[in-house]
């Protein structure tokens, strides 16, 4: 008679123990994308010193922090696409050593020529983090719960921003550009030690739910031809790299806008930075929640997740697009923390629609290709305004923020018009 107590018993300690756990990698994964962001940001928040130090036009930096996308795209595709059939626990312990590595070169010395070897060697390293991240996280939630911890890791990003950005323009200030590269490379080293002891990979499902058993619907997969040519893939995509340009540009140069065109000090350029991500924060917990109930009420992905996601782009485009006609530092300001930190909110949608509309064994490609796509943004965008700068002087700066915004409505059309996983998930399967 105790043997269902004990066994119900032991049912509910394994429910729990498997929840715990979720939340634990979810939480370290949070981190690592934190840590991502950081080694990212780390350029554009010393950009005048090593400017000044290495004697660089705004073209030439520019062009150094494109660098940093010139293989992030294509080592996406492999580890994305390498992530169906590896542990992603083992691909991401890899990513975050290599990070650590590839940080020393330039923190010990060199030029210009070593400081682009070194991006370009930490981008092919940190290309696939956030679409390997976002399956490792989804995989230990069904679909239904996803959107919180999809959420979380697109929050890892700005966090990333939001608590390194004053702590790392301090040492910058007090220490020195390369010093801050050393800071980094021991924060990686401790987190990869940490994930090699508590990560763990899930078990869910990242695509569509299974049907249930008397369910006659085809169980032929997809192939990656059909997912990519699918109006949602090549709209969410599209809406997604629009929204990249937009971080592209507050990595590398937003400090250098705050303090070279609207005044700012150096010490609250650093503060400031961290203002759009802030917005970002709050527009990634309430897109979240929106979108879930909204799903929970039998509301289409069409709407909760296309339509959602293309408000916050024509809200960053409107704002973007308003720069020229206000005057002031702070009301530009303003402007530049909503239109970024609104328009550059869209990677937890663009996750959590393709890893819905792929199956399981195709999410990790999926991702992996939109990503790599999608980060093309961040190797044009870097050296495009570096360029407007060179020709324009400071107005240049305000040139690529509308331009931003025009990107922006552009993807904001795409997610409105294309978007509808439910359409494209069930269409049916040729081969």
């Amino acid at each position: 008679m105790s043997a269902v107590p004990t066994v119900a018993r032991k049912a509910v300690g394994a429910i729990e123990h498997d929840s715990r756990r979720a939340w634990t990698v979810t939480a370290l994964l949070v981190v690592f994308m934190m840590i991502n962001f950081a080694d990212k940001s780390v350029l554009g928040l010393a950009a005048d010193e090593i400017r000044a130090d290495l004697h660089l036009s705004a073209t030439e930096f520019g062009l150094a922090n494109s660098a940093f996308f010139l293989l992030f795209s294509v080592a996406a595709v492999v580890v994305g696409l390498a992530a169906d059939r590896v542990s992603p626990k083992l691909l991401i312990l890899v990513m975050a050593v290599l990070w650590a590595v590839a940080q020393v070169p330039a923190a010990i010395g060199g030029g210009l020529a070593v400081l682009i070897a070194s991006r370009v060697f930490l981008g092919a390293a940190e290309g696939p983090a956030f679409p390997v991240a976002q399956q490792a996280t989804l995989a230990w939630f069904p679909n239904h719960r996803r959107n919180l911890p999809g959420a979380l890791i697109t929050l890892g990003v700005t966090l990333g921003v939001i608590v390194s950005a004053p702590g790392l323009s301090w040492v910058i200030q007090h220490h020195g550009w390369r010093a801050a590269l050393w800071v980094l490379v021991a924060i990686g080293v401790v987190w990869s030690v940490a994930w090699a002891a508590l990560g763990a990979d899930g078990q869910h499902r990242t695509g569509p739910e299974p049907p249930a058993a008397d369910s006659t619907a085809d169980p032929q997969l997809p192939s990656y031809r059909e997912i990519f040519g699918s109006r949602t893939w090549i709209g969410t995509t599209l809406a997604y790299f629009t929204s990249y340009w937009s971080v592209a540009l507050m990595l590398v140069w937003l400090p250098s806008y705050l303090r070279g065109a609207l005044g700012h000090s150096a010490h609250a350029a650093g503060t400031l930075v961290a203002a759009p991500w802030a917005v970002g924060a709050v527009v990634l917990l309430a897109q979240a929640g929106v979108t879930g109930r909204l799903m929970r009420r039998g509301v289409g992905s069409r709407i909760a997740r296309g339509w959602v996601g293309g408000g916050l782009l024509v809200f960053g485009a409107a704002c973007c697009l308003a720069l020229p006609l206000v005057d002031g530092a702070g009301a530009k300001t303003a402007l530049v923390a909503l239109g970024f930190g609104v328009g550059g909110s869209y990677a937890t949608i663009a996750a959590t629609t393709v890893a819905e509309l792929a199956t399981p064994a195709r999410s990790g490609g999926a991702l992996g290709v939109m990503n790599a796509v999608v980060t093309l943004a961040g190797l044009a965008a870097p050296a495009v305004v570096g360029a407007l700068v060179d020709a324009q002087g400071t107005g240049g700066y305000q040139s690529a923020i509308v331009l931003a915004g025009l990107l922006l409505a552009v993807g904001a059309a795409a997610s409105f018009l294309l978007v509808d996983p439910d359409r494209d998930a069930t269409r049916p399967l040729t081969h």
